[in-house]
């Protein structure tokens, strides 16, 4: 089943029910919701039993409106294979093909497995990146202290390699302000753990490339106590 997010996706990736042999595709607009979503989950194609997986076309932010809806449904054990459109940090965090031949290579012969679910403390989730900043204020990762004082960001990503769900999942990068009069970029301080918090001064944030409409003064995130299931390249 297909799942293609606002008109991008037909551009990008062409017609995907003939280059998948007939697989089922419906339209659904840009980062979907309850009613959009909610319906597919319900269709018996999707039974762990019948072994079908979930092909997601469309942006970073698509994705993670899908995966809170499967969140939600308490459905995260349905295999999702995502054919990014765009420039996508989840394809690169997820380590996912971006050309054509080698995305649909794993919509057809992916692996599926667990991967850590990282989420925030608004009810969303992050597929490849939150960014925050620039911002003056203070960074923790479990109970380390990044960074305190201005800096120039702050990225949160999910980590594919954190272990389990007592152990990590979240990866924060933070950049200081830049030096020399700014000739020169700020020193990067990164580290890995269960949750990350900011509190600062009101600063910007782009939450999978969408910028909030409101600014961020205090955010956690963190990963959740259970994984989702995302195809990746390999052999199945």
């Amino acid at each position: 089943m297909v799942l293609t997010c606002g008109d991008a996706p037909r551009s990008a990736w062409g017609d995907l029910a003939d280059a998948l042999d007939g697989a089922w595709v419906t339209t659904v607009p840009p980062r979907p919701g309850r009613p959009d979503v909610d319906p597919v989950l319900d269709d018996a194609a999707l039974d762990p039993a019948a072994d079908g997986r979930l092909v997601v076309a469309g942006t970073d932010a698509d994705l993670a409106a899908v995966i809170v809806r499967l969140l939600r449904r308490e459905r995260l054990d349905v295999p999702v294979v995502f054919l990014p459109v765009g420039p996508s940090e989840a394809a690169r965090v997820w380590r996912l093909p971006t050309d054509r031949a080698g995305a649909l290579d794993v919509v057809r012969h992916g692996r599926a497995g667990p991967a850590p679910l990282l989420r925030d403390d608004r009810g969303g989730v992050v597929a490849g990146a939150h960014v925050v900043g620039p911002f003056d204020g203070v960074v923790y990762c479990d109970a380390h202290e990044v960074l305190r004082g201005p800096a120039a960001g702050l990225v949160v990503r999910p980590d594919p390699d954190g272990g389990s769900a007592e152990v990590g999942g979240v990866a924060v990068t933070v950049t200081g302000r830049r030096r020399l009069a700014g000739l020169r970029p700020g020193v990067e301080r990164a580290a890995r753990g269960r949750a990350a918090t900011i509190g600062c001064a009101p600063a910007a944030l782009r939450r999978d490339g969408v910028a909030d409409d409101r600014p961020l003064e205090r955010r956690s995130w963190y990963r959740h106590t259970a994984d989702w299931t995302l195809v990746r390249p390999g052999t199945p």
